[in-house]
């Protein structure tokens, strides 16, 4: 819930994974939980946050992985590494595996990124994740070990690894509503003038992704300080009373910041995420 915007999701997500935590006598048989979840979306969207929380939420301990995190140089060894780290999961269950940017391990076969020890290591995940997900020994919550995924270039995906990912869920740019919930947890520790209109701003931020808004928000801020230095020499900067660096941030300094902050994601983008969430989502 302290996650803006993000409904659909959310939902699909409580659904996925921490509803079968909460009440395993429900899923079993065809209502067996997912084996796996993907997470699809442009970059900046809260993938792993809602990853966090929804480790929180089910109060599993949570392994936060990344492809740097599963590869070795040396022969055999990323292997080892991929069963090391579902032993550790089964071991601590209730468990909930986050691999961020999944792409960049498990590429289609045949792609100029595949080489031999990425099909190694992909077959191992494979092999892996057939032993855990939704079917757990006597239908055991406290057994479970649920693979949570994140990409921001799903059409790269091996397809083997996106049957196994068997929810695949959208996480979008975030709508008006969301945008501005957004500049409020950004700013709720910030002075701001009178006439800052956080629906005004929201409403020109479209397009613009969560880590868009958090560095819009975060260029405003500076604003007041920046006025307040300029012209002066490091002795005076360093002798200023730090109470007069605590400016509210007006409109204006939005206004400044959104036209030096340009938005990440194109629309030319967003096109070819729902493209393939149309054709291969299970949302």
């Amino acid at each position: 819930d302290d996650i803006a915007d993000l409904v659909e999701a959310k939902k699909l997500l409580k659904e996925a994974v921490v509803l079968p935590m909460w009440m395993p006598e429900f899923f079993k048989g065809i209502r067996r939980p997912w084996k796996g979840v993907l997470m699809v979306g442009p970059p900046g969207t809260g993938k792993t946050l809602l990853a966090k929380a929804v480790a929180t939420e089910c109060k599993t301990t949570f392994f936060n992985v990344s492809s740097s995190t599963l590869t070795s140089k040396y022969r055999g060894e990323s292997e080892k590494l991929v069963r090391l780290l579902f032993e550790m999961a089964r071991f601590y269950a209730p468990t909930t595996i986050f691999i961020d940017e999944i792409d960049s391990i498990c590429s289609r076969r045949g792609t100029s990124e595949e080489h031999e020890a990425s099909r190694r290591v992909k077959a191992e995940l494979l092999v892996q994740m057939d032993g855990v997900g939704g079917a757990t020994e006597n239908d055991d919550p406290s057994k479970m070990v649920m693979v949570l995924a994140a990409t921001n270039f799903p059409w790269d995906i091996d397809e083997a690894l996106r049957r196994r990912l068997e929810k695949r869920i959208y996480i979008p740019l975030p709508s008006a509503k969301g945008r501005e919930e957004l500049l409020k947890i950004n700013l709720r520790e910030l002075e701001l003038a009178d006439d800052v209109d956080l629906a005004n701003i929201a409403e020109k931020m479209e397009g613009y992704s969560g880590a868009d808004i958090t560095n819009v928000c975060r260029d405003a801020s500076l604003m007041a300080m920046r006025r307040r230095i300029e012209g002066l020499t490091p002795e005076e900067i360093r002798n200023l009373p730090r109470d007069e660096m605590h400016m509210p941030t007006t409109m204006e300094d939005f206004e400044i910041a959104l036209k030096k902050v340009s938005k990440s994601v194109s629309a030319a983008d967003i096109e070819k995420y729902e493209k393939w969430i149309v054709e291969f989502g299970s949302c």
